[in-house]
């Protein structure tokens, strides 16, 4: 099940200058959200309820990217390729709601005081670095299991799944430690 075109005919140059450029526009206006929020305010529209549903994404995430391991390691590819596949999905639709949440939502402070504080900012500093990171890694994981570079594929995977465990993870540690200061 390989994607043949438009995909499969772009060279190295032109994968790289998509992936990139797609993670450029991503990373750009998330950027824009969160240093200006409710920049883009639709009244009405709740978005309380929506750090609980990013937490509960980011968990199912982490769980689907393992089972995914364990099918590629147990030479089930078809279902290593659906449960990937649906992993990708939940992490569009988390980075779609959390651009909306913060194109609405005031900001929320973290409030913990003493050895909490250097702790909870020390996980989302990862948390952020290896959410950028991983992204262009992701596409570029998923372009060459679609183009069939199998070999490629493997080579990045292997760095990929941990950092996109990590990011899933620390995701939902991050809301953990910030419920307490959700305005809800």
């Amino acid at each position: 099940m390989y994607i043949e075109k438009p995909l499969r005919s772009l060279g190295e140059f032109g994968l790289g200058v998509l992936i990139y450029g797609l993670t450029f526009v991503v990373c750009g206006l998330v950027v824009i959200m969160i240093l200006f929020p409710q920049a883009l305010l639709i009244e009405g529209l709740d978005v309380s309820g929506f750090p609980r549903f990013h937490s509960s994404i980011n968990g199912i995430t982490t769980l689907v990217l393992g089972l995914g391991f364990i099918a590629i390691r147990s030479g089930r590819i078809k279902i290593h390729l659906r449960l990937m596949s649906l992993s990708f999905v939940l992490s569009c639709l988390f980075l779609t709601s959390y651009v909306i949440y913060h194109s609405q939502a005031s900001p929320t402070h973290f409030g913990g005081k003493g050895w909490v504080r250097p702790f909870y900012f020390s996980i989302l500093l990862s948390h952020i670095s290896l959410a950028i990171a991983v992204l262009p890694m992701a596409l570029f994981t998923i372009s060459r299991a679609l183009r069939g570079e199998l070999y490629k594929h493997r080579r990045i995977a292997r760095w990929t799944l941990p950092i996109w465990m990590y990011v899933t993870l620390t995701g939902v540690m991050v809301y953990w430690m910030m419920l307490p200061y959700y305005n809800y």
